[in-house]
Formats: structure tokens, C-alpha cells, sequence
């Protein structure tokens, strides 16, 4: 399998990880977009949200408390934003479910550009 997010769990690529267990990896994005910028993916390969069972989306509810404790560790205390990117309209570059969590700073909404709408 071509996936980088399956090769970082599988120690093929290296990654700054801040957590690690049987079912999940965390760790720090590439190219940050905000003081603090990691990443959750489930060590399963699951492409995206879309194709989300009863059996795989387990790892899910297991992935946000992992979130929050690393939050907590972090000092996040003043809030962050938790993003899925789903398929390629939603800005899924890899297509491995991933989870993108910022925080370090007052976030904006919305997120994107409206003057790039048509």
C-alpha cells in the first residue's frame, strides 16, 4: 500500500509523535497552521469518513479522548479545532481518515476564503 499515513504507522516514515497506542498515532503536522498542529489517524486503514462501519468507527469515540488528553497536556485550555477533510471537494489529500487539531491561538471562522466562491 502506497499510504503515507499507513508507512508512519508503520515506522516506514518518521513522524514527531506525541502518542501511541494499539489503535491510534499522534503527531505533529509537517506544515503548521497554527501555534499547535498535530495529527490523530487510526492505525487501521480506514480511507476516509465515508466509509465509516459499525465495526471500524469504534476507533473514533477512542481517537477524541485522545484528543482531549493531549489537549490537556498541551494547555489548550482556551479552546482548539478538531477538522476531517472528507474526499476530495471536502480537501482529503490522503486518503487515510485523519483528524487535524489547532489551537495556540484564537481561530477565525469560517476557515476558508468566501471570495474564492463562484
Amino acid at each position: 500500500m502506497d499510504c503515507v499515513f499507513c508507512k508512519i504507522v508503520n515506522g516506514e516514515i518518521p513522524a514527531n509523535k506525541l502518542y501511541e497506542d494499539d489503535k491510534c498515532v499522534a503527531f505533529y503536522d509537517l506544515a503548521p497552521q497554527a501555534p499547535v498542529h498535530f495529527l490523530v489517524i487510526p492505525k487501521e486503514h480506514i480511507e476516509s469518513a465515508n466509509v465509516l462501519t459499525e465495526e471500524n468507527a469504534k476507533v473514533i469515540g477512542h481517537i477524541f479522548c485522545v484528543i482531549a488528553n493531549i489537549a490537556k497536556k498541551l494547555n489548550l485550555e482556551n479552546g482548539y479545532r478538531i477538522v476531517n477533510n472528507c474526499g476530495e471537494d471536502g480537501g482529503q489529500t490522503v486518503k487515510h481518515l485523519h483528524f487535524h487539531i489547532l489551537g495556540g491561538k484564537a481561530l477565525s471562522w469560517p476557515p476558508y476564503d468566501k471570495s474564492a466562491e463562484v
